[in-house]
């Protein structure tokens, strides 16, 4: 990739909450370092109040830069992000994804193709569940398309793309929403200024730690149930959750 054609695409902040996460982040930011640093315009982790070894781990890769937000909350890091980062396009992924090789491509192909895009998101993949298991957690997103086409917004809060200029226009992320629904209602509040789209080729490798915890039918239900929420009611169902680590 030359010079040239850096300079004439939109630049990215890549953005990654992160709450108590030593035992997943330091492979994160490996996938980061090999997949993304040199393309992204920078790449920041929001310490999102961690009492372990977080910060320990993200000070070894230089090349990121270090954010802390006291308020614990998955939009409230979020938020912090958004203030911090000075690119073009926000990409946000979770501290226990994988960022593959030719994901920020797609970010510059999707926003370069369609001057209306506000945001691009995906499915995920579980690096961790292995056969039916991981078929089982996938096949969330087959079954929630048919929502998407009539909706015509969904959104995973893990990985996703959004113009800068779509997050000031919306506000930045809402922080009474603690944690389900926040992906729905970045969507929903986003389709208000652009198109949102949902590409099945945009996939994140991510932990299915959630999933293992809380077992499959629970998580499908909770998730259903506060996207349906966001939707109609234009706010969660549920208040509460239980860190995962």
């Amino acid at each position: 990739m030359t010079a040239e054609t850096m300079s004439d695409r939109p630049t990215i902040s890549l953005i990654i909450p992160a709450y108590n996460e030593e035992a997943y982040i330091g492979a994160c930011l490996d996938a980061v370092m090999e997949n993304i640093a040199g393309k992204a315009f920078e790449v920041i982790v929001v310490d999102n109040n961690s009492t372990d070894g977080t910060r320990a781990i993200v000070e070894r890769y230089p090349a990121v830069t270090y954010v802390f937000e006291p308020e614990k909350g998955i939009t409230r890091a979020r938020q912090r992000g958004f203030l911090t980062a000075k690119g073009d396009i926000l990409a946000y992924v979770d501290a226990d994804t994988h960022p593959p090789a030719g994901w920020i491509e797609q970010i510059w192909e999707q926003f370069g193709r369609n001057q209306k895009l506000a945001s691009l998101s995906g499915p995920y993949s579980f690096y961790d569940l292995a056969g039916w298991r991981n078929k089982v957690a996938s096949g969330w997103f087959v079954a929630a398309r048919p929502l998407y086409g009539i909706i015509g917004y969904m959104l995973v809060g893990g990985n996703f793309a959004i113009r800068r200029d779509v997050l000031e226009k919306m506000g930045g992320f809402d922080p009474k929403i603690e944690f389900y629904g926040e992906d729905a209602d970045i969507a929903k509040r986003a389709r208000k200024y652009g198109e949102v789209l949902f590409h099945p080729r945009f996939v994140m490798p991510t932990s299915g730690r959630r999933l293992q915890k809380h077992g499959y039918l629970r998580m499908a239900g909770l998730y259903f149930v506060n996207f349906f929420s966001i939707v109609f009611r234009g706010k969660p169902a549920t208040k509460g959750y239980t860190d995962v680590r």
